[in-house]
This record gives C-alpha cells, sequence and structure tokens, in this order.
C-alpha cells in the first residue's frame, strides 16, 4: 500500500464523532495501516465499528488502539484459516484421494449414515436458534455499567430543573396539516415506473427552483449547455460523474427540465471559497460556461428555509422523552435497556414520549409482546405514547416513506393516548411543531458530502441546514444502497410543509442537540449500542407568549445516558 495520509484519517474518524488527546494516537493509526496493510478507509471502518461496542469509545488512546489491534489480529487470523481452508477443500475434489486420506461415505435409505455423523453435520443443529439468537440471560455489559442517569450534553437553560411532567395531562398530540397530507395506512410499492421517478426529481427542482428564484430576485435561468462568456444563472441538481463518493473534481450539475432539458455539465469549483454539496442538492449558480462543456462556478445561492410558525396555541410548559431502538442488547433478548426506559417514564412522567425504531430487530409475534410491554408498564404513567417505525424492524414494511404499525390492536382506553406514525412525519405537540425521522439521514449525508471552508465547519450543522433549506426529510439522491424508495409516495409524505420547531434526526453517530436556522435538532444517540448502554433525550418545550422576535418553543433539552 502507498503512504498514509493521517489528517485524511483522522478527518475520517472526526465525521463519525471519534476524537483523540494523548499525541501518540497519529502515530500509531499510521503504525496499524503499515503494519496490517490496511487502507485508510477500511481502519476508520473498522474503529468505528470496534468503538461502537464500547462504553468510552469517543476519545481514542494508544491503550484502546492496543486492545483494537490485538482483535484485529485475532481477526484476520480467522479469517485467512477459514480462506485457507476452503481453498484446500477446494483442491481436494480435483484431486484423487491418497490411501491415506478418510473415505467418503456414501449415504443411500438402504445406507443412512451414523447418528454419529448426523450429530456433528446436522443442518438442524446449525441452523438451531442456540446456533445464532442472543443469550436469553441478562446482557453483563449492560448490567454492570456505572454512568446510568448521567448527562452528556445539554442545551438551553437547564438549572433548576426538575425533569418530570405531568403524565400527558392537557397534552395535544395531532398529525400536522390536513389529513391526506399524512401517510396513516400501508400502500402497494414496487410498481413504480422510471418516468414517475424522473416527473418526482424534475418537480422538485422546479419548485425549489422557483423559491430561490423569488427570495434572491433572479431575472431567469440559463441553459447549463450554452456557451457563456459572461456570468449567468443556471439551475439544476447536484450529481457525482460516476458510481464512487462525490469529490470536488467529480460534480456535475445536472439541469432543469424547463430551461436545460435535463442536460449534465461537469462543474469547477475552484473559485468558491466556501461551499457544501451532496448528491441530489438543488442550487442556483452563477457561472460562466465558456465553451459550453464546463461551468465554473462564481457563486451558489442555496439557503433558503421555509418559514417558521408564528401562532401560539398552549403556553403550558411540557416534557417529552425522545429514544431511538435498538432497545435490547446485541447479546441479549431479554430487553433490559427497554425495562429500565419504562421504569424512567413511570418515575419522570413526561407529558409525551415519541420511541423511534428500531423497536425490535424481529418478528410480529415479539414485536406484539413489546409493544404490549411499553403500552401496558406506563398506562400508570399516563403518558402520551408515539411510535414511529424503521425500516430496521423487520417485521415491517420494507419501503420509505414507511406506513404506520397497524399490527397491533389498541383497547379503547389506550387510543387516545397511543399515536402510530409514519415515517417520517410531522406532529403538532400542543402547538409546537415536531418533525420526525428514524432514518439515519445524518450518517446517508455525510458519507456523500463533500466541502470546503476557511474556518471550522460542523458538519452535523451543515447537514441539518441542507435539510432544511431542501425542505426535505431526505433530499439525497440516489438515496442510500439500504434505502428502498418509492418515489410516488415520496412526492406526497417526504417533503417538509413547515420547518419545524424540534427536528429528531437519530443517528449512529454522536448524539447532539443544536439549534439550526431556528430549529433545535436533536439526535438522541441509541439506546444501546452493541452490548453497552446507550442514551436517550428529554426537552423541555413551551410556547413564548411575545409579540417580539420569535423565540425556539424548546426551553431546554438534555442527552441522558440509560
Amino acid at each position: 500500500m502507498g503512504s498514509v495520509c493521517v489528517e485524511a484519517l483522522l478527518e475520517e474518524l472526526r465525521v463519525f464523532g471519534l476524537g483523540y488527546e494523548e499525541e501518540a494516537v497519529p502515530d500509531k493509526l499510521v503504525e496499524l495501516c503499515m503494519t496490517h496493510r490496511l487502507a485508510q478507509s477500511d481502519l476508520a471502518n473498522e474503529l468505528v465499528a470496534f468503538t461502537t461496542t464500547k462504553e468510552d469509545g469517543s476519545h481514542l488512546t494508544v491503550d484502546i488502539l492496543n486492545v483494537f489491534e490485538h482483535e484485529v489480529r485475532m481477526m484476520f487470523g480467522r479469517r485467512c484459516s477459514l480462506h485457507c481452508e476452503e481453498e484446500e477443500n477446494l483442491l481436494d475434489a480435483y484431486t484423487t484421494p491418497s490411501k491415506g486420506s478418510q473415505k467418503r461415505n456414501i449415504t443411500t435409505p438402504e445406507n443412512p449414515r451414523s447418528k454419529r455423523t448426523l450429530s456433528t453435520r446436522s443442518p438442524q443443529l446449525l441452523f438451531s436458534p442456540n446456533s445464532f439468537s442472543p443469550s436469553a440471560t441478562p446482557s453483563q455489559k449492560y448490567g454492570s455499567r456505572s454512568n446510568r442517569g448521567e448527562v452528556v450534553t445539554s442545551f438551553g437553560s437547564v438549572q433548576d430543573k426538575s425533569w418530570s411532567g405531568k403524565g400527558g395531562h392537557g397534552s395535544s398530540v395531532k398529525l400536522f396539516g390536513p389529513p391526506e397530507q399524512s401517510l396513516t395506512r400501508s400502500y402497494k410499492f414496487m410498481f413504480q415506473k422510471f418516468r414517475d421517478i424522473r416527473e418526482v426529481l424534475s418537480w422538485k427542482i422546479e419548485e425549489l427552483g422557483d423559491a430561490l428564484k423569488k427570495h434572491y430576485k433572479i431575472e431567469e435561468f440559463t441553459s447549463v449547455l450554452v456557451p457563456a462568456q459572461e456570468p449567468v444563472t443556471v439551475l439544476g441538481q447536484i450529481g457525482c460523474d460516476s458510481n464512487g463518493k462525490l469529490n470536488a473534481k467529480s460534480v456535475i450539475l445536472e439541469g432543469d427540465r424547463e430551461h436545460s432539458s435535463g442536460g449534465q455539465v461537469p462543474v469547477d469549483l475552484s473559485e468558491l471559497k466556501e461551499y457544501s454539496l451532496f448528491p441530489g442538492q438543488v442550487v442556483v449558480m452563477e457561472s460562466i460556461n465558456s465553451t459550453g462543456g464546463k461551468l465554473v462556478a462564481s457563486k451558489l445561492y442555496e439557503k433558503l428555509v421555509l418559514k417558521l410558525l408564528q401562532y401560539i396555541l398552549d403556553l403550558e410548559l411540557q416534557m417529552v422523552l425522545v429514544a431511538c431502538g435498538p432497545y435490547t442488547t446485541s447479546d441479549s433478548i431479554t430487553y433490559d435497556p427497554m425495562l429500565d426506559l419504562i421504569d424512567i417514564i413511570n418515575k419522570d412522567k413526561p407529558d409525551v414520549c415519541i420511541l423511534n425504531g428500531q423497536l425490535i430487530g424481529s418478528f410480529e409475534d415479539i414485536f406484539k409482546h413489546c409493544l404490549k410491554m411499553i403500552i401496558e408498564g406506563t398506562r400508570s404513567a399516563g403518558s402520551q405514547l408515539v411510535f414511529v417505525p424503521s425500516l430496521r424492524d423487520v417485521h415491517h414494511d420494507y419501503i420509505y416513506p414507511q406506513p404506520p404499525f397497524s399490527c397491533y390492536e389498541l383497547s379503547k382506553g389506550d387510543k387516545q393516548r397511543v399515536h402510530f406514525v409514519s415515517e417520517p412525519c410531522t406532529l403538532a405537540i400542543n402547538g409546537v411543531i415536531f418533525g420526525l425521522t428514524s432514518t439515519d439521514l445524518l450518517f446517508h449525508m455525510g458519507a456523500e458530502e463533500v466541502s470546503s471552508s476557511s474556518g471550522v465547519s460542523d458538519r452535523f450543522t451543515r447537514i441539518l441546514k441542507h435539510v432544511l433549506t431542501q425542505r426535505s426529510y431526505y433530499p439525497l439522491y440516489p438515496p442510500s444502497e439500504e434505502m428502498n424508495v418509492d418515489y410516488e409516495n415520496f412526492y406526497n409524505y417526504v417533503p417538509l410543509p413547515v420547518t419545524p420547531d424540534v427536528l429528531v434526526a437519530p443517528s449512529d453517530l454522536r448524539y447532539f442537540v443544536k439549534d439550526v436556522l431556528g430549529c433545535v435538532c436533536v439526535n438522541p444517540g441509541r439506546l444501546t449500542k452493541g452490548q453497552v448502554g446507550g442514551t436517550y433525550s428529554r426537552l423541555y418545550i413551551q410556547r413564548q407568549d411575545t409579540e417580539e422576535e420569535r423565540k425556539s418553543p424548546c426551553i431546554a433539552a438534555q442527552v441522558v445516558k440509560i
């Protein structure tokens, strides 16, 4: 392998929230790359996977890297052993067995295989639940954690807050907007045509283009294919000229249908001091196209958000709890973290609990049992429960946008406080607008974004700005490989109807609470991370009774260890 760029490796690790304090860490990382012949991206991926199972894996130390190196050696040793064994078996199939070799027994109905042989080679044994299921005993790592209840990040005025609600008394949870604008039932999918996808993407370009044109008072758009010696303004969608990751040299602009007939032209970004781009991003660009074959960009118009609502419906203080699955550790199926969360709900009595998928990575009967456990276990608290599905829920429709859960029948008493919503969805909680999604858009978009900045720039903030200014819960195109998108329903249910007061965007990346363009964005983290406990979030919301400048209704927020 070639030389290792330690700065690029450290930057890739920072994307996933991994930092360091010891000066010897960069040298150790280079040593790991050279010793084990690992590419920078491969080492970063392995480290991210390794640290997610550690309680304090966000800060790399030499000791942690030594433990990681030990496990890497064991892993490569097993891979090599398995590869050699497979190679040996393959070669044996093409050679004449020697005299000393064991003769393979022929199995027929008259000459069945012996019970001893069956005991070691039986498919029933190889594929029994005991061979691959997590243990039914409680997770030792989760049970022995010492940081439960620790506040890991805060936002707003958190002093003198008791962090307890009124158990849903006086709480109102409603879908935002007219009923026809919300996804409330399952639908048929896998029938879309390429023409329909093209129509949705064209609509997105045209609608955002019209809004930008009106806001920036742009007279007219020019075709991306027409040569221009003077700066012209063009409208289009960012794309990549290959199947690889977007970079500064592979950016293309796909023009809109009205002015450019969908033509594609490479873009030169060298004249831009700052930019942040991703595939699928709709931009208005000022540029020179001297030959008709390349745009030299000089200015981008792309930061325009929908207006935040100003009306006041309720001035009562409300506590909202937000948690995101998995709700059990990877080495156990006892659901101890879920039971601990139920205890927290009963103790703190939040007014509203938003529970994002992955509720359970298993099948329908177990899912119903878990739902019953949560709903019945929180009746005494009285909290309003909001369940958001996830593409990681094995039993549910694997399509985006995703319809609400429909397999659980609520009792008459629970129908008033339990709400099954779609993924994504927009809710009004006592007049405060919540944008909810369970898709890891931070990870998906962070992996595709290319940016340049003259100062310190926070990647999470940049991505969240894109979500708000592109007016979509999922503006990335093409989508991540793990996404299965139905674009006809994408057109109806995925665009943001308004800029929410609070955007809940769970991610495998590091938890945070931050104000982005007037919207409080929350990543509560996962309730469990591998074999260890994770985090959840709690918020205080209250509409401000003021006729002056609009204030955020999110007064305070915290991310807390389970």
